[in-house]
């Protein structure tokens, strides 16, 4: 099968991989669409050491069973499918509990992380389990679907920060993520939803798909903007989506007293936290990891309309192409959001 393989870091090349079989209760899905995740273009260039070479990437991907394996009684020839990027065992106590994100066992296909190697999406073929399968209606396309994934990790954030119609959000970050729980928020019943980032082109998308108020800010001057707009309270919610010292300071400087931080951005792996201000606030820190159940709730939300990707998406490539996407994301040229390639044809 033709596959885009990570040979070596900052290395792809588009070659022929054996084809997978689909195993006892496993499915072999035809991808058609695969989205580049910026997780992707950082094990791209090896700053995450989750994508040792050689590995096919790709974890945000939808297309049609091609074959079943042993025991699958769900999923039949040519149904339209998608996957959770999660791989969980179901039998540990954290699967059983519904935190299928936090499994003992836990793996992410496209991933190559030193304890297991499991190819991903990027390719014309890939084998997952049953479990991790959902059906997709016939109204939502190959490339809508292949935002699913991040769309099920916005709303796996807000879910957890246990937000309720009427409350104010303010989310830091106007990248996918950002743009999605943006939405997610909106979803939930918040009543007014702001987006901060410093880049202006980001948050003209951000007013694409439904934020309140814009702020091209940062700092000490978003925290005065944020206050000015809550009539001095701060905002009931801040979702971190950025992952850096000073955002994750920003967004509990903006959140009320009694309010929630949840941190959903990761990029830098230690952040200085200012405890006093957490303590004597009394701000919840709330961590989101992936999703745990949200994907029917993405399905419905995306294909009725109500949470927007299309405006999000950049380009649609064949996979040959993949190469060069690759290395225009990570050379972070300007306006490039979604990228997302086809390995089969649409």
């Amino acid at each position: 099968m033709k596959s885009l393989l990570l040979s070596e870091y900052n290395h792809l090349e588009v070659t022929e991989l054996p084809t997978p079989a689909a195993g006892p209760g496993e499915v072999l899905v035809r991808v058609e669409a695969c989205g580049i995740c910026g997780s992707d273009v950082h094990g791209y260039d090896g700053s995450s050491g989750r994508r040792i070479p050689p590995i096919v990437m790709g974890h945000e991907a939808a297309g049609t069973v091609a074959s079943i394996g042993e025991g699958v009684t769900n999923y039949a020839l040519g149904d339209r499918v998608t996957f959770d990027s999660t791989v969980y065992c179901g039998a540990c106590a954290w699967c059983k509990h519904g935190l299928v994100n936090l499994c003992d066992n836990r793996q992410v296909i496209g991933v190559s992380c030193g304890d297991y190697r499991r190819h991903g999406a990027f390719a014309e073929y890939v084998a997952v389990p049953q479990r991790i399968l959902y059906h997709l209606p016939a109204n939502l396309s190959f490339t809508e679907a292949a935002m699913l994934e991040a769309a099920s990790v916005a709303l796996h954030a807000v879910r957890v920060s246990e937000a309720h119609a009427g409350d104010t959000a303010l989310v830091l970050g106007a990248g996918m993520i950002g743009l999605l729980t943006l939405q997610a928020a909106r979803a939930a019943g918040c009543a007014r939803v702001l987006i901060a980032d410093v880049d202006a082109t980001r948050l003209n998308l951000a007013k694409q798909v439904g934020a309140d108020e814009a702020l091209h800010c940062s700092g000490a001057e978003l925290v005065a903007k944020v206050f000015e707009l809550t009539a001095g309270l701060g905002v009931d919610h801040t979702y971190e989506a950025v992952g850096r010292n000073e955002t994750v300071s920003a967004a509990i400087d903006c959140t009320r007293k009694g309010g929630t931080v949840t941190l959903i951005g990761n990029i830098q792996p230690e952040v200085t936290l200012p405890l006093q201000k957490v303590v004597t606030r009394q701000i919840r820190l709330q961590g989101s990891c992936a999703s745990a159940g949200e994907y029917p709730q993405a399905i419905e939300l995306i294909a009725s309309g109500r949470m927007q990707v299309s405006p999000l998406i950049t380009a649609v490539a064949p996979l040959e192409e993949g190469p060069r996407w690759f290395e225009r994301l990570h050379a972070r040229e300007p306006n490039l959001m979604k990228v997302i390639l086809t390995p089969g044809t649409i």
